[in-house]
């Protein structure tokens, strides 16, 4: 099965570098049919005074954010109602488009969008799946209708895209619509 030597500065933590092989595994696994035990990467590790590039010796890269926390992150922050921590993740020109088309800009917008459509709502994730800068965050919804009624088992899926660590755009979808439709019961 597939062995893949990737040549890094010395340097790096360790999970820096565990995260690296799992991004080459899924690399390696999108292009060749190999269960992921059956993929083999090493990392060898140079030191920096072994390296030069155009005559001059050069640190490691500093690593991108973890995607898949920075999205985490920002979801708990929302949770929370710490709007100053949530802005904090978000990259200049961030959209976000929920359900029916309604775009918006600004957290503030979206508390103001979803005021009459319930009182709270949370999440439970069962999963994050990162792409690079895209990450896919799927799971379930529950809280309270604006009359008080409880809801859970509403499923959503949210789809964000990163620049530079920061979150850019975020695309939800759920079917809190189906469940009103059918009294609000799920």
């Amino acid at each position: 099965m597939p062995i893949v030597t990737v040549q890094i500065l010395e340097g790096y933590e360790g999970a820096v570098k565990t995260r690296l092989g799992r991004a080459v595994t899924d690399a390696v696994r999108s292009v060749v049919a190999a269960p992921p035990e059956a993929v083999t990467v090493i990392l060898a590790e140079m030191p920096a005074e072994n390296y030069l590039r155009g005559g001059t010796h050069r640190a490691p890269a500093p690593p991108v954010a973890d995607a898949a926390q920075v999205v985490r992150s920002f979801l708990t922050a929302m949770e929370a109602r710490d709007l100053a921590a949530a802005r904090d993740h978000l990259a200049p020109g961030f959209a976000m488009t929920f359900p029916g088309g309604v775009r918006m800009t600004t957290l503030d917008a979206l508390i103001d969008w979803a005021r009459p459509r319930y009182r709270f709502v949370k999440k439970t994730y069962e999963r994050f799946d990162a792409l690079g800068s895209l990450v896919y965050c799927f799971g379930t919804l529950h809280g309270e209708w604006p009359d008080g009624t409880a809801f859970s088992g509403i499923r959503f899926i949210d789809r964000f895209e990163l620049e530079d660590g920061r979150l850019l755009r975020q695309d939800v979808w759920n079917d809190i619509a189906e469940v009103q439709a059918r009294g609000g019961a799920q």
